[in-house]
């Protein structure tokens, strides 16, 4: 189970990857958990985005509500 912070963290990757902070601690787990992976931009930059099963998570989460 996800705590608040790593699934505000998660929903943050989805909407605005490029606006986190890259030293979050909750993006350990997240990759830990692989719900999101670390892509490399063509500046040699590395930004946070969603993999399925992260994706998978959040559609899920969203039909709940």
């Amino acid at each position: 189970m996800l705590s608040p912070h790593e699934f505000a963290t998660l929903m943050l990757v989805k909407d605005s990857p490029e606006q986190i902070d890259l030293t979050r601690e909750e993006l350990d787990v997240l990759l830990e958990r692989q719900l999101i992976a670390m892509e490399q931009l063509a500046s040699g930059m590395h930004r946070p985005c969603l993999t399925d099963d992260g994706d998978f998570l959040l559609q899920s989460v969203m039909r709940m509500h």
